[in-house]
């Protein structure tokens, strides 16, 4: 029991965490390229402000390592971007694998004191025998409550797990379709025509 109550206390705080911190719009803010392009074709983008550009968000860490990269062309910017998303990425799971194995550990725990209790009670049979009725019972109901305690753990920090998953993965999404627009901008005809 101590064990699954140690998990579901580490569950919730990964949980507060991971809801603090997965809030798309401090990831990807919503007007954050719209301001960099300005600052692109204003021709005020320097490396003063894209260092602040790299701190201000995981989005503008990406966009900050393509900006660094975009004289190399286009490959270059791409690999760059990539890289650091993977980063961002790594960021973003965060403690996900280890609410994964509490929601996986938590029931096998749970059977675990059941296993151990129901020993507990044949042992007690082969010393007393059956006579003794509800003492056998009151064992058989402790040993199963641990089998509870761990599906209860379980069941939320799976659920939180799928949940923070699919968060990340649109999240990603959204990080994906705003370098592309930058990548795309940066490197078509237009903007080559207007830096040289």
């Amino acid at each position: 029991m101590l064990l699954i109550l140690f998990s579901s206390v580490l569950a919730v705080a990964i949980c507060i965490e991971r809801l603090y911190t997965l809030n798309p719009k401090k990831i990807v803010p919503p007007h954050l390229l719209a301001t960099v392009w300005k600052q692109l074709k204003a021709g005020e983008l320097n490396a003063a402000k894209i260092k602040a550009l790299k701190e201000s968000s995981p989005l503008g860490c990406i966009l900050a390592a393509g900006l660094s990269n975009a004289r190399h062309g286009r490959e270059v910017m791409k690999e760059s971007i990539e890289e650091a998303a993977s980063h961002v990425v790594h960021d973003l799971e965060r403690y996900l694998n280890t609410l994964g194995t509490i929601a996986a550990i938590a029931p096998l725990l749970g059977l675990l004191g059941t296993v151990v209790g129901m020993i507990k009670v044949f042992a007690e049979i082969m010393a007393q025998g059956t006579g003794n009725a509800s003492a056998l019972a009151g064992g058989i109901s402790e040993a199963l409550i641990t089998t509870a305690a761990g599906l209860c753990v379980a069941i939320p920090a799976l659920v939180m797990h799928r949940y923070f998953s699919g968060r990340i993965d649109g999240i990603v999404v959204g990080l994906e379709q705003e370098t592309i627009k930058l990548v795309n901008a940066l490197h078509d005809s237009e903007f080559q025509d207007v830096r040289s």
